[in-house]
């Protein structure tokens, strides 16, 4: 399954111009072949260390900043073929499509690229890892990949979309964009819950605290593109934990820090949304959970009743799913030897609980989830056994920053 439109995209000079009214629209047969990415050619396939051209592969376009509405037609003319996609970095999109024999699939999905560069001047700070190992995080193209036990693409059709409402993240670990297996979070599991009528912008980082995040202009980032009906989820707390600076802590810095994040997205009337942090997996010996997180939690809860600002619970939540999972099983949620990181299982159970939440919330966004997502109880989660997202092919033993 290969490009037969690639020329046609260097004769745009896309990569030049960033410029088009109509659909990029990529075409690709069997037989073709796969020419590489390059910045005059504007698309092209991307290597990916790990994988078999029949298992998974990248096909990054060049675009500006700014959300996209894709298309995919998913399908192979002779054979059954399973397609999972997944956008940027490892945001999953596509579940496991299915498609028999000569069977077209029509998938429609909504992406965010970015920059790291802030309108008006400045830029985020990133961190070393962001430029080596992240890069697709905040480069100028739009990747997607296409992986299962046989992915197949038939068309890819790529257009500019400025009248939908995006949802934010500001978060830590457990909720960036991992790059590389077996680390995951909720937030690249999130994406594949709404329809095509909402997008996601990950702007959480491994390491971050509130501190943090305002003084690397994360947050600055975030609010030189909000606009009006936008969301803005914040998810802290493990790392505001490590804060030793006077005054620091969760009902004086932190929920200071919380209060002028939900000012500042207010002030471009804008939705905040506060999520508390996720538990750890630390159990005691009846098999329940422990509060590792001090008062992090509670102080969240609090800023949200003062505020009058939507609360997910996702402390609770995460609480309910792990003692529902066990001491016994609760690792398989789990990224190898980590009480804090969660592989892809862990994070699409906790996603399904962000669901959720929004679900049971007054916010309009909960007309947006997508409609074959069934409720969610924390105390029921999905099999292990049935969970049918394949894994990327890149993996590190490197663990993310923050604990």
């Amino acid at each position: 399954m290969c490009s037969k439109a690639l020329a046609l995209a260097a004769l745009l000079n896309l990569s030049a111009t960033y410029a088009f009214a109509d659909p990029m629209r990529f075409t690709f047969g069997s037989g073709d072949p796969r020419p590489p990415y390059t910045s005059e050619r504007g698309s092209g396939f991307e290597p990916m260390p790990g994988a078999t051209p029949d298992s998974a592969f990248y096909f990054s376009v060049a675009v500006p900043e700014g959300n996209y509405r894709v298309t995919v037609l998913l399908g192979d003319e002779t054979r059954e073929a399973r397609t999972t996609v997944k956008a940027e970095l490892r945001r999953l999109m596509v579940e496991n499509a299915i498609t028999a024999p000569g069977q077209i699939l029509r998938k429609t999905f909504l992406v965010n690229v970015r920059t790291p560069e802030i309108a008006g001047g400045g830029a985020v700070n990133l961190k070393e890892r962001e430029k080596t190992t992240e890069t697709w995080a905040w480069d100028d193209r739009l990747t997607l990949e296409f992986n299962g036990s046989h992915p197949a693409v038939r068309e890819i059709s790529i257009e500019p979309v400025n009248d939908v409402p995006t949802v934010f993240i500001a978060g830590d670990s457990t909720s960036t964009d991992q790059p590389r297996e077996p680390f995951n979070s909720w937030g690249q599991m999130i994406t594949r819950f709404f329809d095509d009528k909402v997008v996601v912008a990950n702007h959480g980082e491994s390491g971050e605290s509130l501190r943090s995040f305002l003084g690397e202009n994360r947050f600055a980032k975030i609010l030189s593109v909000i606009r009006p009906g936008d969301y803005l989820f914040i998810q802290m707390g493990h790392n505001d934990q490590k804060d030793k600076l006077p005054g620091a802590g969760a009902f004086t810095s932190y929920s200071a820090f919380l209060k002028q994040m939900i000012a500042g997205v207010r002030e471009h009337s804008a939705i905040p949304v506060l999520l508390t942090p996720v538990q750890r997996l630390t159990f005691d010996p009846e098999g329940r959970i422990t509060n590792s997180l001090g008062d992090f939690p509670d102080a969240v809860r609090r800023v949200a009743r003062e505020e009058e600002v939507t609360l997910i619970d996702l402390n609770a939540m995460s609480k309910t799913l792990y003692e529902a999972i066990g001491p016994a099983h609760g690792p398989e949620a789990f990224a190898p030897g980590d009480a804090t990181h969660h592989n892809n299982y862990g994070s699409y159970e906790l996603a399904r609980c962000v669901v959720e939440g929004i679900r049971k919330s007054k916010l309009e966004l909960r007309k947006d989830l997508a409609r074959d997502v069934p409720q969610f109880d924390p105390a029921h989660p999905d099999s292990r056994e049935d969970f049918a997202v394949p894994a990327s092919p890149s993996s590190s033993s490197l663990k993310p920053y923050g604990n």
